[in-house]
């Protein structure tokens, strides 16, 4: 379906509600998506456009997943695959019913007129259409910058209408396992190779002991700061480290190192076990497999 880009005014904007302060929250692995999509484009293609899934509260927007769309365009109209935008919603919603449409992206850092044609399609689709725009301009060493925004009406009442994109704020959260492999990748572009392994259940144990006793310095040189009168006392960061506190079982020494030790004893002894049961499995196959090739 075309549409067809109006030279003097903008389309009447349907309806895109947001409530105020509501923030957007983008997770790295739509940004990935994004620029895969970017890099993979037709040779003629300037940007690419596609659907952002996720879900929304009454604090924000979480943009969990996203799928490019085809499309077309000129500087007089533009061509949006709007069949392929719903298909490929229904096969998302059969993996992830929870997740649902709450805007779109597009890739350079400008909005065009034919950007609020594809939001109006948008604004039919969700109550709360969210605009991402992607910068692919990148520079070695640079961040990727991203910019949210939602629409407005503006205008005269009961005349022509238009609309405005009005930017919110937005950054980027992380799962567990997003934040791994965002560290992965970070550390593949300090290396010239390019190539990172992942690390073993014993380094990971150890970078978290050592971040943590970093953070432990941190805390007790603000506390001392603030007993000698060095720094001044903040009842919020006071009542944020009694809380800190409170969680911490209190026990004996003796205690701690016999719950440390057991726990330890039960993973070593399930290792073995895994070890043990791995080399029969693996045996096993084995024998059956000479019985197999020997004749008979």
């Amino acid at each position: 379906m075309n549409f067809v880009t109006p030279h003097a005014a903008f389309t009447k904007g349907r309806r895109a509600k947001m409530a105020e302060g509501r923030k957007v929250k983008v997770h790295p692995v739509v940004l990935f998506s994004i620029i895969d999509s970017f890099e993979r484009r037709k040779e003629d293609a300037k940007r690419v456009i596609g659907t952002l899934l996720g879900t929304v509260d009454a604090n924000a927007v979480t943009i969990t997943n996203t799928f490019c769309v085809p499309h077309t365009e000129s500087d007089d109209e533009v061509a949006f695959d709007m069949e392929f935008a719903r298909n490929m919603y229904d096969l998302h919603r059969k993996v992830n019913p929870t997740e649902a449409i709450v805007g779109w992206y597009a890739t350079g850092k400008d909005i065009t007129e034919h950007s609020v044609l594809i939001h109006e399609y948008y604004s039919r689709e969700s109550k709360c259409p969210v605009h991402l725009t992607v910068n692919t301009d990148f520079r070695t060493g640079g961040e990727i910058d991203f910019k949210t925004y939602v629409s407005k009406s503006i205008g005269v009442p009961g005349k022509t209408q238009g609309m405005m994109f009005s930017p919110v704020p937005s950054h980027v959260e992380y799962y567990g396992a997003e934040r791994v492999a965002v560290d992965r990748v970070k550390m593949g572009s300090q290396n010239r190779a390019g190539v990172v392994s992942l690390p073993t259940d014993f380094e990971n144990v150890l970078d978290a002991t050592n971040t943590l006793s970093t953070m432990l310095d941190v805390v007790l040189k603000h506390v001392q700061d603030v007993l000698d009168g060095n720094a001044p006392m903040v009842p919020k960061i006071g009542r944020y480290l009694m809380d800190l506190v409170c969680t911490v079982p209190h026990m004996e020494e003796d205690e701690f190192d016999t719950m440390l030790n057991n726990n330890i004893n039960d993973l070593l002894m399930v290792r073995y076990l895994t070890n043990v049961v791995k080399s029969q499995v693996a045996l096993n196959e084995k024998l059956i497999n000479t019985s197999v090739i020997q004749p008979t």
